[in-house]
């Protein structure tokens, strides 16, 4: 396999629109653009919520409440999903995802204890965990680290 041998995909590279080039194509004369007019100009156009000078949606509706940029978003995992676990095992993020109970690893996940927990000695190492939560793995011999 060399350099010279590699292939794009058939539809990988498209043709750009060649705009002017006669009234036969259906994009000559004006191509596609109109008569006159801000938008028929070069570089011309308005942004993304412009109404013409009128005041914008955006700024005549009343703004509400406070939107906290830090918050963080948990995945949440209740207890009785962890039986999918054998005993004595070790219950991480990743482990988590391969078996399908959450969906991106990258993210926090905090273990709620919903239900009831039969596995006995699972070692969990998740961002955030519930008093109850850590109760009901510490009561079968299991263990808990907070990441």
């Amino acid at each position: 396999m060399s350099v010279i041998k590699l292939n794009q995909p058939a539809g990988a590279v498209k043709k750009a629109k060649r705009v002017g080039r006669g009234i036969g194509n259906g994009r000559g004369r004006y191509c596609g653009k109109g008569q006159k007019g801000q938008k028929a100009r070069s570089g011309g156009g308005v942004r993304i919520g412009f109404e013409g000078g009128q005041m914008p949606l955006y700024r005549r509706l009343p703004k509400r409440g406070f939107k906290n940029i830090d918050k963080v978003f948990y995945r949440i995992i209740n207890v009785s999903q962890l039986e999918v676990f054998k005993a004595n095992e070790e219950v991480t993020i990743e482990k988590l995802e391969e078996k399908g109970l959450v969906k991106k690893a990258n993210t926090p996940v905090k273990l709620l204890g919903n239900g009831d927990l039969k596995v006995k000695g699972l070692k969990v190492s998740v961002n955030a965990i519930s008093a109850s939560a850590k109760e009901k793995i510490e009561k079968l011999g299991g263990s808990v680290n907070l990441i």
